[in-house]
């Protein structure tokens, strides 16, 4: 039934490397929040949560470019997530889906830092090396 499940000497499932990465990308998501809510606090003194995205629309500088990197890593996600599982569910090459998995996962542990700094070419060149990671996710279990 799970064709991609690895096993361990004793015959019990393991965890892949890309299943181990969603858990990683699901809280890369919520790395750059922190920062956000800092720059809200700094900016007002307090953090508004009766009204939380309205403050985030007030945020400047590296407080907003943080709260825009958790809004796109939130994006990125679920179309990772589906892809990982997707190769879960089909038959793929377990060094080929864990490879992009983790290739999708370094690349967004570098947009992070670029989206913060401002580094505008290279966080379109990482975001562009995680998109192609999940697009050959996806197209992976076509060439099984």
């Amino acid at each position: 039934m799970w064709p991609q499940t690895a096993t361990c000497g004793s015959g019990s499932r393991v965890m892949t490397i890309a299943a181990w990465t969603l858990l990683v990308a699901f809280l890369l998501v919520y790395l750059p929040r922190g920062r956000a809510i800092r720059g809200a606090i700094r900016a007002e003194g307090r953090y508004d949560i009766l009204e939380p995205r309205a403050q985030q629309a007030r945020l400047e500088g590296k407080a907003a470019r943080a709260q825009a990197a958790h809004q796109n890593m939130m994006e990125a996600f679920a179309p990772f997530a589906a892809a990982v599982l997707l190769n879960h569910i089909l038959p793929s090459d377990p060094l080929w889906r864990d490879g992009l998995a983790v290739t999708f996962i370094l690349a967004r542990l570098v947009y992070y830092p670029a989206y913060l700094h401002d580094w505008g070419y290279g966080r379109t060149a990482v975001w562009a090396i995680g998109f192609l990671a999940v697009i050959g996710l996806f197209l992976l279990p076509a060439f099984a």
